[in-house]
């Protein structure tokens, strides 16, 4: 079979798997409990591109973030106060975990607690990206939380492209027809090690073929030292749910026009090199 064909069918069966996991696993109605201003995931990319440093630069970064004062004050200007939280991460189409699970932030005590279970779980590296698996997968989670969200957010940071599972475009648009808001922290602190499966515009991709719904904007990280204030801006904007103005410095809104770059390089980058 010729790698066009290959590709072609698992575009097919990932588009079939994406329609299928549009309205999310059938469960029972169950009442929600709790009111929050955001329901919010943050997906994290723990696959090999990503050294050990970087993880651990991503952990403090995140876990930094929430108990800064720029987010303590974001948090306390929402209708309830308090936000819902997962830390989930994520490499392969069936690689994803639940770090730290849905806890409710309302406060300093709170926000020191979660970042300290996120310091505190053990670093892991995972083979392969699959973006969309961990949309999918993080979409899932809400309806199983218990939490009634003015908002729901998945907040997904990575350093490469989809290279398994359903096509990511596919996997977004599902998830924003579940009124979900997808928003980007790519990780371009590599780009010029000019490794085979790189793409040196990943920003773009994320803008065209990761983010969507409500708002949705993304962040680019270029050097180390910038990385611990995107996060802190990037939830800031999510519990404040404040509107990104087109010309916002490095903050850039979802496209609204044609994809610049192919939303299923990944893929073809894949075939190419590993499936001769």
């Amino acid at each position: 079979m010729s790698q066009a064909n290959t590709l072609m069918g698992a575009l097919a069966a990932g588009a079939c798997l994406a329609g299928a996991l549009l309205q999310g696993p059938a469960q029972a109605a169950s009442p929600r409990d709790m009111e929050v201003d955001v329901e919010l995931v943050l997906a994290v990319d723990v696959s090999y591109s990503m050294d050990v440093e970087e993880q651990a630069l991503q952990r403090e970064g995140y876990a930094s973030a929430l108990t800064s004062r720029e987010f303590l004050d974001a948090l306390r200007q929402g209708l309830n106060g308090r936000i819902a939280v997962a830390y989930i991460e994520w490499a392969g189409e069936n690689e994803q975990q639940i770090v730290v699970n849905w806890r409710v932030i309302d406060g300093p005590d709170t926000a020191r607690t979660y970042a300290e279970a996120i310091r505190a779980a053990p670093l892991r590296r995972v083979y392969r990206t699959s973006i969309s698996g961990a949309l999918l997968y993080s979409a899932d989670q809400f309806d199983l939380n218990g939490y009634a969200g003015v908002r729901r957010v998945i907040d997904v940071s990575g350093d490469g492209v989809n290279n398994q599972g359903p096509p990511v475009a596919m996997a977004r648009d599902a998830v924003v027809q579940r009124g979900i808001t997808v928003n980007g922290l790519p990780l371009l602190l590599k780009r010029s090690a000019s490794s085979a499966i790189d793409i040196p515009e990943l920003d773009l991709y994320y803008e065209d073929c990761v983010i969507g719904g409500p708002g949705a904007f993304v962040i680019p990280v270029q050097h180390r030292e910038e990385f611990a204030r995107a996060i802190k801006t990037k939830l800031v904007l999510e519990v404040a749910g404040v509107q990104v103005p087109d010309a916002a410095g490095p903050i850039r809104r979802v496209a609204d026009k044609a994809p610049r770059i192919s939303c299923t390089i990944g893929e073809k980058i894949w075939l190419e090199h590993w499936s001769n």
